[in-house]
């Protein structure tokens, strides 16, 4: 019975986990690690050091620092642990950042101690973490950062904190939402208006009125200053952002739409020189969008990705069949299916040359690479069996690396499937489709292409289904209008 319900629970355990794969972090150096770690332990002696300059030290007093100093370390790993849950694509630099932001306000905590707000403290990081990170990770920060204060709550008012605590966490949340610098203004306008009807209605202040006393624009701590100088550090923030973009590798929607802009000098060059290339690129865009709006997936991030992914075509554009119109085919000149094969590798090659001279950040340069994966270059390897050359197997595939996201999996799905959902007869049914649709998927799947992307079972049959809606949405008929002298139909 034993054995029976130890199988039992064995195939339930695989069953979860072909349905919902975990997806490794990726790796940080030992290096990284030991800056990071000696950071955490900077931190929890900033935050505990005062337990110790009593006079008269006892043995109870040594016991508190320890417990105290555990404390604050211990939730610095749980932030990065955080961190890298909520994001596994997280590098050190960024790790870096989040610990450094919080070194930073448990430092002037100790400078300032209570004479400067919690509200300028705690809610611009929050904004440059959702914005960068994710909402999940700036919460998680957010509450720990508002653990520890050198002061006791007598004086700082516990209202005073309960108020910082909500108004980070909405930035926190919106912040991981915004889409474009205006938002963020506004955001930096209404979060310190919103603070400063909370102190007033909370808090209160009996010693100075607004129209008898301007001492409240400047006197440091009070209603309306606190709220005036979070205003103005969070302008400061989003004027920095960009900075912290470029320094971090952070990848803001704010910026992911602005790489998007077709006006992009890289964009505006592979609609010129590669226009075939261009369309596919917007046909296969439509089919990755819907996929990943279906999902739940980053469509920002796909969409912006799968612009950038064939850009390396424009080494050389009329060596890819998209981009020929008509003429000879230089493939067949050279008749040497292991040059092809050296060709299309080198779209990739050339495409991450082309990421890292225009700077696009790394997870956008990473669809590259992995929208190919390491899949076969079919035709030329057959062609090479036809001549029956010497060659080994790994000469017609990509180079890698597979799909390590959601976003890179889909667009390697969409790439494969648009070519064959174009040309299938208008005709065709729904279920031709979607038998042609799993065809692609099943065998990138059975391949091993899908293995690192993190895709549930459940994901992948919403993939085939929505792949089949923008199928049936793009192959509507037209009307055959006649023909007639003037052309005034339309």
């Amino acid at each position: 019975m034993q054995n029976k319900t130890r199988i039992i629970k064995n195939l339930n355990n695989l069953w979860k986990r072909s349905q919902f794969p975990s997806q490794h972090p990726i790796q940080i150096s030992t290096i990284d690690k030991l800056i990071i770690f000696l950071i955490c332990i900077v931190i929890s002696i900033i935050s505990s050091y005062e337990i110790l300059l009593v006079q008269n030290l006892e043995g109870s007093d040594f016991l508190t620092w320890g417990i105290n100093f555990s404390e604050v370390l211990f939730t610095c790993g749980f932030l990065i642990l955080v961190s890298r849950k909520e994001n596994p694509n997280i590098n050190s630099r960024q790790i870096l950042l989040i610990i450094s932001l919080l070194l930073v306000v448990q430092m002037i905590k100790n400078i300032f101690g209570s004479g400067f707000s919690p509200l300028s403290i705690i809610i611009p990081p929050a904004l440059i973490i959702s914005q960068g990170m994710g909402t999940i990770t700036a919460l998680a920060w957010v509450s720990i950062a508002s653990l520890s204060w050198p002061d006791s709550l007598t004086n700082i008012n516990s209202n005073l904190l309960l108020i910082t605590l909500i108004c980070a966490s909405v930035v926190s949340v919106l912040g991981g939402r915004i889409r474009s610098r205006a938002q963020l203004l506004q955001l930096s306008i209404f979060v310190p208006i919103g603070a400063l009807i909370s102190q007033w209605l909370l808090i209160g202040n009996e010693e100075y009125s607004f129209v008898d006393n301007q001492e409240i624009f400047t006197s440091n701590g009070k209603i309306f200053s606190d709220s005036l100088l979070l205003a103005i550090i969070m302008l400061i923030t989003i004027l920095f952002i960009p900075i912290f973009e470029s320094i971090f590798g952070l990848l803001t929607k704010a910026r992911l739409l602005e790489l998007a802009d077709k006006e992009k000098p890289l964009i505006r060059r592979l609609s010129i020189e590669a226009p075939g290339t261009f369309e596919h690129t917007l046909l296969i865009c439509g089919l990755a969008e819907e996929a990943t709006r279906m999902i739940g997936g980053d469509i920002d991030l796909i969409k912006t990705g799968s612009l950038y992914h064939d850009v390396g075509k424009l080494h050389a554009p009329n060596w890819f069949i998209e981009n020929q119109d008509g003429g000879v085919n230089p493939h067949d000149e050279i008749d040497d299916p292991l040059k092809s094969a050296e060709v299309l590798q080198a779209h990739v090659d050339e495409g991450l040359k082309f990421a890292r001279k225009n700077r696009l950040p790394k997870p956008i340069a990473n669809f590259i690479p992995e929208h190919q994966g390491t899949l076969k270059m079919g035709y030329f390897l057959n062609k090479a069996e036809e001549k029956k050359l010497n060659f080994n197997e790994s000469d017609f595939r990509y180079k890698g690396p597979i799909p390590q996201s959601k976003e890179t999996a889909i667009l390697m799905l969409a790439d494969g499937c648009e070519a064959a959902l174009r040309a299938m007869d208008i005709n065709a049914s729904d279920s031709e489709a979607l038998v042609t649709i799993s065809k692609i998927v099943n065998s990138r799947e059975t391949d091993g292409q899908l293995s690192d992307s993190n895709l549930s079972k459940g994901e992948i049959f919403l993939i085939k289904k929505s792949f089949l809606n923008v199928w049936k949405r793009i192959r509507h008929r037209r009307i055959q209008y006649p023909t007639t002298k003037n052309n005034t139909f339309s």
